[in-house]
């Protein structure tokens, strides 16, 4: 498959290969742990093609994965550099593979030890820095290669991982199985094959060749412009017939590369079928379904959740596979009238323009008004919703009131004819005026039946959003009273401290509530108030207030605004005080803020402007940039702990 599609080399693991031998000779060596992972191989496969195989360095790659070899970066290079032997007499490619996440997610700072590891090994000359395909390129295979059939990188059992209860997981419950692999697969499968009929049958009236159109897909996927569209329908359709078998084309695809990221690995490779690995799996079989349904007219859901009764969660009160896919993923799918269920409630919130984007769809306005009454506010319209994946398009009405906080009812219907669309909104907007509230309501219910309006109609990502902009006002009064509160028994706050007695739980969160709020509106100035800040941190201190997630990010945000500021104008001392200020401030109170991207920042300036700066180092000005530039670089340059 790879060599198909013009792949010239891959990456395995070391027990991937089973016998190698150099190109020409007869005898076969097994590898028996003797592989040599420093040149690559060739290997021959059954079509008559041929493909370079790389088998990574075992030893030094678990090593990074999970014995700590990023705590220095100096380690790192050494033990890469000590995989080179004298004793080989052709060149050698020392490489690993790990996850890339393992480079500060699952490592922290281990993306700094990888950077600096490559920077010694080159200030150092210890090595030259090549990449897999370089290498082959210079020094091309000379010797073969055999591998062990279905095997992989992360499985003991060849590639069951993917398919069965094997006993591969990443650390489980007592008890725990992974049995449900088996049935899902199975459910996949079936489905799979459902929806191969369909694309083929259907694909083959509109496509040359479906197949191909589906791997030149990609194309589309990485630039859905309409000119890309025109070009992919013009190189595959059988006869260009407009829209709608443009349409229908872009709908088969979708249902398959959904088809296809069913099988997104994760899916199957952690613990119970209720992660949000595998969930993320049913929600593109659902989307696989509600495309293969649409063009078929066929039913397919229910057999399929029958099949996913039989993949039990290892936590009871999940259930099955079905049962997750019911409660999860049923109730997030999208259509266009959800779409403009999500516009309607939105644009009692938001000014969208006449044509507006909302996540892979294009709403365009042909009507809006809104009025108000009191503190209740209705808004009337008429939209085009089209998605921008399939270019499915449908118009629709919608009327939608709000009577202030979380109340808010309406409705969303497919478009009427024009003259009654008028004759509604003229109706509806008669009743905003004192009074008219329930009749308005009234007529919502009568016009607007079939489908009705509440805050759950927006978008899960923007339920949270809307909902913060409802509770502004009550938010606002909350803060208030926990000022008020703090400020009046702050003396007697600060007495408890000092005399060791735990402070009641009721004044402890006023403080630090309002401590934490004033600090990070502090902090969001555009020149934050340093001493303020530091005032209120000593009081965080003293009061013993824990700073929480919020406002630490919002610190880190602050330095790396003043970073940035400072690296676009350098030569601005008053940028550099406040870039070392903010940073100082941190270090003092011991604050675990992240600052790794403004380390970075600074290391690169000590290597390109400091230099220059240090050549006018006899101007006072430029001493004392000197002078801050170097303090920084020492705040910088330790954690917290170190600090203090």
């Amino acid at each position: 498959a790879l060599t198909a599609e013009g792949i010239r080399f891959t990456i395995l693991e070391p027990h991937q290969a089973k016998r190698f031998r150099a190109i020409g000779s007869k005898e076969w060596t097994l590898v028996n742990g003797a592989l040599d992972p420093t040149m690559p191989y060739r290997c021959t496969l059954p079509s008559g093609r041929m493909i370079a195989l790389y088998f990574y360095d075992g030893p030094i790659s678990r090593a990074v994965a999970f014995e700590h070899l990023l705590a220095r970066g100096e380690n790192l290079a050494h033990r890469l550099t000590s995989a080179f032997a004298d004793s080989r007499k052709h060149p050698q490619l020392v490489n690993i593979a790990t996850d890339g996440e393992t480079y500060g997610h699952h490592h922290r700072y281990g993306d700094m030890a990888l950077a600096y590891a490559l920077h010694y090994i080159e200030e150092e000359d210890l090595a030259d820095i090549a990449n897999y395909g370089e290498f082959l390129e210079t020094h091309p295979p000379t010797h073969e290669v055999e591998i062990v059939e279905n095997t992989s990188w992360s499985c003991a059992h060849g590639v069951e991982r993917w398919r069965m209860d094997c006993g591969c997981n990443t650390g489980v419950g007592v008890g725990w199985n992974q049995r449900w692999r088996t049935p899902l697969r199975k459910s996949l499968d079936w489905l799979r094959d459902k929806i191969c009929t369909i694309f083929e049958r259907d694909g083959g009236k509109l496509l040359r060749d479906p197949w191909a159109a589906r791997d030149d897909y990609i194309e589309v996927i990485l630039d859905r412009s309409p000119e890309t569209i025109a070009t992919f329908v013009a190189k595959h359709a059988i006869a260009a017939e407009g829209r709608g078998s443009t349409q229908r084309i872009l709908e088969l695809l979708e249902m398959q590369r959904n088809a296809m990221l069913m099988y997104t690995s994760c899916g199957w490779f952690f613990n119970d079928v209720s992660g949000i690995e595998t969930i993320q799996v049913l929600h593109y079989a659902a989307r696989a379904i509600q495309l293969a349904e649409k063009l078929s007219g066929q039913s397919f859901e229910p057999e399929l959740i029958g099949l996913l009764r039989s993949a039990e969660s290892n936590v009871p009160e999940h259930g099955t596979a079905a049962d997750i896919y019911e409660r999860d993923v049923m109730p997030t799918r999208l259509d266009l009238s959800r779409v403009a269920a999500h516009y309607a409630v939105a644009s009692l919130f938001d000014n969208f323009d006449e044509e507006s984007r909302i996540y892979c769809y294009r709403v365009i306005r042909r009507d809006f008004e809104v009025q108000k009454t009191g503190r209740a506010r209705v808004a009337v319209g008429a939209i085009t919703v089209e998605s921008a994946i399939t270019l499915e398009r449908a118009e629709f009405d919608f009327a939608v009131l709000h009577l202030g906080e979380t109340e808010l009812t309406g409705g969303v219907c497919a478009a009427r004819a024009a003259d009654e669309y008028e004759t509604i909104k003229h109706e509806l907007m008669e009743q905003v005026q004192p009074g008219g509230i329930p009749g308005l309501i009234r007529l919502l219910d009568t016009f607007f039946a079939e489908s009705t309006l509440s805050i759950r109609s927006l978008f899960r990502d923007e339920q949270r959003r809307i909902f913060n902009l409802l509770c502004n006002a009550t938010l606002e009064e909350a803060e208030s009273a926990f000022r008020q509160l703090h400020e009046r028994y702050d003396p007697l706050m600060r007495f408890h401290t000092r005399l060791g007695i735990p402070v009641p739980k009721v004044l402890q969160t006023a403080a630090e509530f309002d401590l934490n709020v004033q600090l990070r509106k502090l902090i969001e100035h555009e020149h934050p108030p340093l001493a303020e800040i530091e005032a209120r941190l000593r009081e965080a201190i003293e009061e013993r207030v824990t700073l929480d997630e919020t406002t630490l990010m919002a610190l880190q945000q602050a330095v790396e605004r003043a970073a940035a500021r400072f690296r676009d104008r350098p030569d601005d001392i008053d940028r550099l005080e406040t870039y070392e200020s903010l940073v100082s401030t941190v270090r003092s109170a011991q604050l675990r803020v992240d600052l790794r991207h403004p380390q970075n920042t600074y290391y690169a300036m000590k290597s390109t402007v400091r230099p220059a700066i240090a050549a006018d180092g006899n101007s006072g000005e430029a001493r004392r940039w000197l002078e801050l530039f170097d303090a920084l670089g020492e705040k910088l340059s330790v954690s917290p702990e170190a600090h203090a």
